[in-house]
């Protein structure tokens, strides 16, 4: 068996991992870089770049249906479902390219391939051909689907949100569970494209949303649309020959049973930890067999062994998994010598219609007297309503006594512009009051934030009560 001492380690080439390899080769050229399945990244080959080539073709097919509102006449006379799929793969092709590329700039000296397992805290083999022994390692296994045992009587036609972009034409009917981030954007695009789709969920959530108000106005907003319900009462689930049986109690109580051709489990993802030989070390585990470690190191207690993206299943995003991954990577190559990264306040964003949006702390988090909350709805709101995009409700929590901007949830048009506006605000640690004074122009959507800013200044018992229909505003501000 081939043997090799390195200074760092690191398992995965995902976000997280190649940001974790270009921080260490800043420190040292004795690296390790381990991976056993595709290069590229879960954000490019199934994740966040070919969902939104989905919506992209789902946005189009809208437009066009809702253009008789605009008083223009359009009708769609067809939606070719190979058409949308081939460009989806097409240009997924291409940004995974990308990230093939940028793995083939790196020193082909420092790439093992293969999967890696712990056989001692500081030692791995891969694929039981090399043993390589670090003084640190970084692990950036990412993340698999979870697939709850409700679904164990289906066998080849339940799928995860992977086997939607190998499609190569549209199905006819999807019975999707898992009202989550990748589930709403998801089951939406898919409706608009002209798939039969219903989305069940369990405990009354929609994405990321805690705030009671919000949450409720943007599931019924949904419903309007298409079947979601969050809390699905569901009794069968089961396959027969090439469909989907399931049995369900619709919103009155009526006991339904309908068919479908494939069941779409967006159930959550789970760290990519089980099979990476963890029992064979002695770094602390919590109950679920992920190591436990500190938010701002990424450091396992107190060992060399640090954990940055998806696999520590803290913030499953693309870019809390790059930074995850410098910080890691710094690390591991400046051990003992290990010290906190600077990390961004919370984003999130569900690009649904109208999307989503938290920012900062969520409702659930915030202490019931120490906050207020200001208010925003988008039905009024004057450039909303000339686009016909006047949807949504957003609520602005501020600390009381500060005024400091503590968060946000969005439901509502351009969310993500509005959340990116707010993300730099928190960030800054910036009052209400502050934010209050930056230029905002008329008419944009963006005066819908002001909007909410002046009612919870208001609420803060900082500003005044704001004026209805108040002149500097602007007409339908």
């Amino acid at each position: 068996m081939e043997k090799r001492n390195v200074d760092v380690a690191i398992i995965g080439t995902g976000t997280s991992g190649m940001g974790a390899y270009r921080a260490a080769a800043k420190e040292t050229d004795s690296i390790a870089l381990i991976e056993g399945g595709e290069y590229g990244t879960t954000c490019a080959r199934v994740g966040c770049m070919p969902s939104k080539l989905l919506i992209a073709a789902a946005e189009a097919a809208h437009s066009v249906e809702k253009a008789h509102k605009f008083g223009v006449e359009a009708e769609i006379t067809k939606i070719d479902g190979r058409a949308v799929m081939h460009r989806v793969k097409s240009e997924r092709d291409r940004f995974v390219g990308f990230v093939k590329e940028s793995v083939d700039s790196f020193d082909k000296k420092h790439l093992v391939r293969g999967y890696a397992k712990f056989t001692a805290d500081n030692t791995l083999i891969v694929d039981d051909k090399v043993e390589i022994t670090a003084k640190s390692i970084v692990i950036a296994t990412g993340s698999s689907p979870a697939i709850p045992p409700i679904f164990g009587d289906v066998k080849d036609r339940l799928i995860i949100n992977d086997d939607v972009f190998e499609w190569d034409d549209l199905p006819e009917s999807i019975a999707l569970f898992g009202p989550g981030v990748i589930g709403l954007e998801i089951g939406q695009a898919l409706h608009r494209l002209g798939v039969d789709v219903k989305i069940f969920g369990r405990g009354g959530f929609v994405g990321p949303l805690s705030d009671p108000d919000v949450l409720e106005y943007a599931t019924k907003a949904f419903q309007e649309e298409f079947y979601i319900n969050p809390d699905a009462d569901v009794t069968s689930i089961k396959q027969i020959d090439d469909k989907v049986e399931i049995t369900y109690r619709d919103f009155d109580g009526t006991c339904l049973t309908s068919k479908f051709d494939y069941v779409l489990a967006t159930t959550g993802r789970t760290p990519n930890v089980k099979n990476i030989g963890l029992e064979n070390t002695s770094l602390p585990l919590d109950e679920r067999g992920v190591p436990q470690f500190n938010l701002f190191t990424t450091q396992i207690g107190t060992s060399s062994v640090f954990i940055a993206g998806d696999a520590n299943n803290d913030k499953p995003l693309l870019h809390e998994a790059a930074d995850e991954g410098k910080i890691a990577g710094e690390n591991a190559a400046k051990f003992p010598n290990v010290k906190p990264g600077k990390r961004t306040s919370s984003l999130g964003v569900v690009f649904s219609d109208p999307q989503l949006a938290t920012i900062g702390s969520s409702y659930s988090s915030l202490k019931e007297g120490c906050f207020a909350t200001g208010e925003v709805s988008f039905e009024g709101q004057g450039r909303s309503r000339t686009m016909l995009v006047n949807k949504g409700l957003m609520h602005v929590y501020g600390e009381q006594g500060t005024g400091l901007l503590l968060g946000a949830e969005i439901f509502g048009p351009r969310a993500e512009h509005l959340a990116h506006l707010l993300a730099w605000a928190h960030q800054q640690k910036m009052t209400i009051s502050e934010i209050l004074e930056m230029p905002f122009y008329h008419p944009v959507i963006e005066e819908g934030l002001r909007t909410a800013l002046r009612d919870l200044n208001s609420k803060l018992h900082i500003g005044p009560e704001p004026v209805a229909g108040c002149i500097d505003c602007g007409p339908g501000a």
